[in-house]
């Protein structure tokens, strides 16, 4: 579901991208967030809790939880609903520690 004209901001959608979710390509729109492209593509799981290994997804939408972190571009916990999508940005949910807690761990 886009909003594609807002009564009051004008024309919302303007230039389309393409965005990779798990290798597979996807529509979106410049100057939309990475988790709201998501869900316009009706993808809803982000990920898996760490702890209850339960399927996470979009809560806040204001940067303030972790529920919507997921692996972009490579890099790991990135807050997808404060990330501009861009050209051909690789989305990969987040089903585990980064790397770097691993290696703390001695795992």
């Amino acid at each position: 579901m886009h909003i594609k004209h807002h009564p009051v901001l004008g024309e919302q959608l303007q230039k389309q991208v393409k965005i990779f979710f798990k290798d597979e390509p996807l529509a979106a729109y410049e100057h939309q967030s990475v988790a709201a492209a998501l869900m316009a593509n009706d993808i809803k799981k982000l990920g898996l809790s760490r702890n209850l290994i339960q399927p996470r997804g979009l809560f806040c939408s204001r940067g303030r939880c972790c529920s919507c972190y997921m692996t972009v571009n490579g890099e790991d916990h990135v807050r997808t609903c404060m990330t501009k999508v861009e050209e051909g940005m690789k989305i990969y949910p987040n089903d585990g520690d980064p790397d770097v807690r691993s290696e703390c761990r001695g795992d």
